[in-house]
């Protein structure tokens, strides 16, 4: 896969002498993922990105990326009847929360 612009082949070629995994390299921001990109996630351990949010156009250039492909895999059936479910926190129908 090319990349858009030097800036996006530099952060994602660069290495560190500090850290074996570009997950684990603050200095590292850009994933390639599932056919397009993404932003890493420092949400792990000592700042170990443990996951990445899909970016559709480049930080330096501004070109569009390509798109990831089944970035998010579908929530079961189940799941998602669950997730439409009213919480006691919902407001009764035509109500607005305080």
């Amino acid at each position: 896969m090319t990349t858009c612009c030097d800036r996006m082949a530099y952060d994602l070629s660069r290495t560190c002498d500090l850290h074996a995994a570009r997950a684990a390299c603050p200095d590292a921001m850009i994933a390639r993922v599932k056919g397009g990109f993404g932003l890493y996630i420092r949400d792990g351990e000592n700042g170990f990105a443990t996951s990445t949010i899909e970016i559709a156009y480049c930080p330096w250039c501004g070109t569009k990326l390509p798109p990831t492909e089944d970035f998010d895999e579908p929530l079961p059936a189940e799941d998602i009847a669950k997730d439409r479910e009213p919480t006691s926190s919902s407001a009764p129908s035509g109500q607005a929360l305080p």
